[in-house]
């Protein structure tokens, strides 16, 4: 059980990664896995039973293949589940959806400019031209039906604007292509790097990236999430943490990383199909595999740089029933957190709560009103779809009142079954819009990114609310809908009172 006070630290100050091993490790929420353990899907499978169990963080320290040499650990598992989350976040054990959203919904908007410093521990290595060996890191192959091993599942990858000069950080999936070479999935349209990429290309030159593995978890779950335009996550980073990230300059290139992380691998991304090498399939945060294989852009390694004795730091991507992952749990916040303030910017009214439970990583959305007018959750509904941070996101759109708690999927099941009628306007499909190009229920030809440009999807409005153009009756109370059976307050606070004398072992 993680402690207020040693979450309310997590808040003052960046923890390397080291650091944040030994915090968990010290609260009982890290697990060291000393027996050997095959890095080709052992390590994915084990990961995949603890998640099941809502198991600790864990730290691999006896890797097949990997006993000695570069490096020697495997540590994952540090953002899945509430408890560990709220501790990276520096929130007290009994946060609720709401206290954590709101928090990062505030901060979020808040800045802090991080500082160059001259050098580092990332720096205490520095390997380039044949001495770069990315198979020299222990990259598991996570799934069994993945086409290789993931290097970069939980990497930062840093890109700067060409044109503005402001640096991205975003968390992007790529393969170990060879010794020297990462094929990555990159979206042109839809994603940060992606639209630098398309400005290097119309300049004709390659696009300098750099891959960070290993640092305070707060840039895992800072860069995994759409912060916005114009805004370096660096600068959010530091606001969380309270004081300036230390970042140094990179070897081959002006882009900037943590002076204090573990490994950092350079390069560029040419726009030559020459240079594509074949990426996919991969275990998505969808929790099947998606994508075919096929010749995808790839970043060029010209240097690595590293700690003495680096950990290596990875995700098993995929959320399945009763299994959630890192990207789940942490996507749930952030997902809920962008799509309240994009709620209030549109300056609709009456929001209480936005719930995207880890199981969906914010396909599914979840928002709490109190109901001010009839057309308010199409409005909630239009207002995120319209907004660029759907993207990959908000496919499907739930609106209830106040006495739906939308973190209950009882509660959400009940206001679907007595609130939703469809040929009332409970349900809306918006159909032929953005979507995202990972999702399995969307054909084939809707995924065609060389066709369409960004996949398409049919997003649903589920209006669970009670519906406004019913007659209020007066024996209802002079409601739309009639009573509950839930008892009268006065019946609810006698029996409370008295609890103690009816003689149940009940809570």
């Amino acid at each position: 059980m993680i402690d207020a006070h040693v979450a309310a630290n997590g808040n003052a100050g960046f923890m390397d990664l080291r650091q944040t091993i030994q915090r968990l490790e010290s609260v009982g929420d890290l697990h060291r896995v000393r027996a050997e353990v095959d890095w080709n899907r052992e390590i994915g499978a084990v990961t995949r039973r603890v998640l099941e169990k809502k198991g600790p963080a864990l730290l691999f320290e006896s890797i097949k293949d990997y006993r000695s040499g570069r490096c020697t650990k495997l540590v994952t598992s540090l953002l899945a589940g509430d408890e560990r989350l709220r501790f990276i976040l520096g929130l007290p054990e009994g946060a609720t959806n709401r206290d954590i959203v709101r928090h990062v919904m505030k901060k979020n908007r808040e800045t802090i400019a991080p500082v160059r410093v001259a050098t580092g521990s990332v720096k205490e290595n520095i390997l380039t031209g044949d001495a770069v060996d990315l198979f020299e890191f222990p990259v598991p192959i996570w799934h069994y039906l993945e086409g290789g091993r993931y290097i970069n599942t939980f990497a930062s990858v840093v890109t700067r604007d060409p044109d503005t000069g402001v640096l991205n950080v975003g968390v992007y999936r790529g393969m170990i292509g060879s010794k020297h070479s990462i094929p990555v999935l990159l979206n042109m349209g839809g994603q940060h790097w992606g639209r630098h990429f398309m400005k290097y290309a119309e300049r004709g030159e390659p696009m300098p990236v750099a891959c960070v593995i290993g640092f305070d978890p707060i840039m895992d779950f800072i860069a995994g999430s759409p912060i916005g335009p114009g805004v370096c996550e660096y600068d959010v980073m530091s606001a969380y943490r309270q004081e300036p990230i230390k970042l140094v300059k990179c070897e081959t290139s002006d882009l900037e990383v943590p002076a204090d992380a573990e490994i950092v691998i350079e390069g560029t991304i040419s726009a030559d199909p020459s240079t594509f090498e074949m990426e996919g399939p991969f275990g998505e945060a969808t929790g099947h595999i998606s994508d075919l294989p096929a010749r995808r852009p790839t970043i060029q390694v010209s240097c690595i740089t590293h700690r003495n004795d680096p950990v290596f730091r990875g995700t098993l991507e995929g959320t399945l029933p009763g299994s959630t992952s890192e990207n789940g749990t942490m996507g749930a916040i952030q997902r809920a957190a962008t799509a309240w303030n994009i709620l209030e910017n549109a300056e609709i009214p009456g929001i209480l709560d936005v719930v995207c439970h880890p199981i969906t990583v914010g396909v599914n959305i979840v928002v709490q009103i109190k109901k001010m007018y009839q057309g308010q959750p199409k409005q909630i509904a239009a207002a995120l779809w319209g907004h660029g941070a759907a993207r990959y996101k908000y496919k499907n759109v739930m609106v209830v009142e106040e006495e739906i708690d939308p973190s209950s999927y009882e509660q959400l099941d009940w206001a679907y079954a007595f609130r939703v009628n469809a040929g009332e306007g409970g349900i809306t499909v918006f159909p032929g819009i953005f979507g995202s190009v990972l999702d399995p229920s969307t054909p084939l030809k809707d995924r065609d990114l060389t066709q369409l440009g960004c996949a398409v999807w049919n997003r649903v409005l589920i209006d669970a609310t009670r519906n406004w153009t019913f007659e209020r009756k007066a024996e209802w109370n002079n409601e739309r809908f009639p009573p509950t059976v839930k008892p009268a307050p006065e019946d609810e606070a006698k029996v409370t009172a008295r609890w103690n004398e009816y003689g149940f072992d009940l809570d």
